[in-house]
């Protein structure tokens, strides 16, 4: 019994043995402290804290760098600043892809030139559908007033006083649609003017992403309808 005693302890302390060869060695930590002393431990320094600490090998080769310790404010405020960080590359990066897409669309003057021209023709087309239908209204008014004549001085039958509050609040509202056609012609050029002189700044060179942000105006909201035209 003694002799297997004795077995099973000389095993596991060879075991034991192999087993803390096998483990990977403690690093070095070295590090200069802020009145210049220089230290050096087997594990993290805590007077250097908040200095960065080099971790070397045994043979003296740097392995890694254990940077300073932050407390829970200061590495809030590093990682706020971290993120607003890659925002800010984020933005960088579209924005010289929006520059780059810019010119890729209109090379010359000309090209642009074109689209504002179809941008108008649009807004055009519509306001003058909008003239015309004022005109084939005011066409259809003409025999309902002359109805109204006779009426002169006494309420209006029902349905004569419902198709000339109808043929107003139709009136009305091309009207409203043709002042909006108008903002829109305004709106338009205004946009391709602002876009023509970004593109002649990097029609001339300029680095894409390095101009300000761009800020087209935006199409005004359709109104809300009379109560008239609600009616």
């Amino acid at each position: 019994m003694r002799r297997l005693l004795i077995a099973v302890a000389v095993a596991s302390g060879g075991t034991a043995v192999l087993a803390q060869e096998a483990a990977p060695s403690k690093g070095i930590y070295t590090c200069t402290t802020p009145d210049g002393r220089k230290l050096t431990s087997d594990r993290p320094i805590l007077e250097c804290t908040a200095r960065e600490q080099r971790v070397l090998n045994a043979d003296g080769s740097q392995r890694s760098t254990l940077p300073p310790f932050l407390s829970p404010e200061e590495r809030a405020a590093k990682e706020a600043a971290e993120r607003q960080a890659a925002a800010d590359r984020m933005a960088q990066q579209d924005a010289i892809r929006r520059d780059r897409a810019l010119v890729l669309r209109y090379p010359n003057e000309a090209a642009h030139q074109r689209a504002r021209n179809a941008a108008l023709d649009d807004a055009n087309k519509a306001m003058r559908l909008s003239e015309r239908r004022i005109k084939d209204l005011m066409a259809e008014r003409k025999p309902l007033q002359d109805e109204a004549e006779f009426y002169k001085g006494k309420p209006l039958p029902g349905k004569l006083k419902q198709l000339l509050d109808a043929n107003d609040a139709s009136v009305e509202a091309q009207q409203v649609l043709i002042e909006n056609q108008k903002a829109e012609l305004v709106r338009i050029n205004k946009g391709y003017d602002l876009e023509l002189a970004r593109l002649r700044k990097l029609w001339a060179g300029t680095a894409p992403g390095t101009l300000p942000p761009l800020s087209l105006p935006e199409k005004a909201p359709a109104p809300a309808p009379s109560k008239a035209a609600s009616k």
